[in-house]
């Protein structure tokens, strides 16, 4: 893991949306016009345009309504499925440790955005080209923190050395864990992806915010980079397309089959 990274404390967030705004502004991006749909969350999704927004979400505790605000955007893992699935090894990692993509040599085939366990990567269909949030590379790289961390005006947003934001976030999550018993930290090393740059300490369990419990690269992915791209610069580009979809085919089939399976061991024991 890097030795940057990015804590992002939801227990502080009041959903000001500043971070959209900064990042729009730096990244000199257009606003959308997006249709209402009765609520106040401004995006549901990332866009060639959009970066970054915020979630909110609500609920009934102890008969009071309660809100919580989570902030998405790329999580820049270390384990990264864009970067492997990548055919033209558009996306890398920077020295800092930010999640980029090369639009000089992006050819806009969309498999980052598959891929992705996070769905994150978005492609820009005129242009050919995917867009995402690079955590501020131009900005960090010259020692400056990324443009959401410095409009956070509660201090949501924290940017700098891992080590000591993972230390911040376990002395947070003791305090937070008094009124939020559920309150968990998530990206950390050892939790999956060998950690992102981007981590949380969330009121709730992932799924309440609609991230994944434990998100992972899909086997296709790891395929693709380990497997098919070597054996591909010695193939022409038909042979390589066509292993590429068998491996895809069979672990289909193989997917298929062990659900038959265990559809049909499910039954057997709750006959016996």
């Amino acid at each position: 893991m890097a030795n940057l990274s990015k804590f992002i404390d939801t227990s502080r967030c009041t959903a000001c949306r500043g971070c959209q705004t900064a990042c729009k502004n730096w990244n000199q991006l257009p606003a959308e016009i997006l249709e209402f749909k009765g609520y106040l969350q401004t995006h549901e999704d990332t866009s060639p345009q959009t970066f970054t927004y915020v979630v909110m979400k609500e609920r009934l505790k102890q008969e009071k309504m309660d809100w919580l605000f989570l902030k998405r955007q790329c999580m820049h893992c270390t384990e990264a499925a864009c970067e492997k699935v990548c055919p033209e090894n558009a996306i890398f990692h920077t020295a800092e440790g930010a999640v980029v993509v090369d639009r000089e040599k992006c050819i806009g085939c969309g498999y980052c955005a598959q891929y992705c366990p996070f769905g994150i990567p978005k492609i820009n269909e005129k242009e050919k080209k995917m867009y995402k949030c690079h955590l501020c590379s131009d900005r960090i790289s010259n020692n400056l923190q990324p443009a959401c961390a410095t409009t956070c005006p509660l201090g949501a947003i924290r940017f700098g050395e891992r080590n000591k934001l993972v230390a911040e976030a376990k002395k947070r999550l003791a305090e937070v864990k008094k009124q939020y018993p559920n309150a968990n930290l998530y990206g950390l090393d050892d939790q999956f992806l060998q950690g992102t740059g981007v981590f949380y300490l969330l009121l709730e369990e992932p799924e309440f915010y609609g991230l994944p419990a434990k998100p992972a690269i899909p086997v296709v992915a790891s395929i693709w980079q380990d497997v098919i791209q070597p054996i591909g610069k010695m193939l022409p580009v038909g042979v390589l397309g066509a292993i590429f979809a068998s491996a895809v085919s069979n672990r289909i089939m193989k997917n298929n089959h062990g659900d038959h399976h265990e559809s049909e061991g499910g039954e057997e024991h709750g006959q016996q």
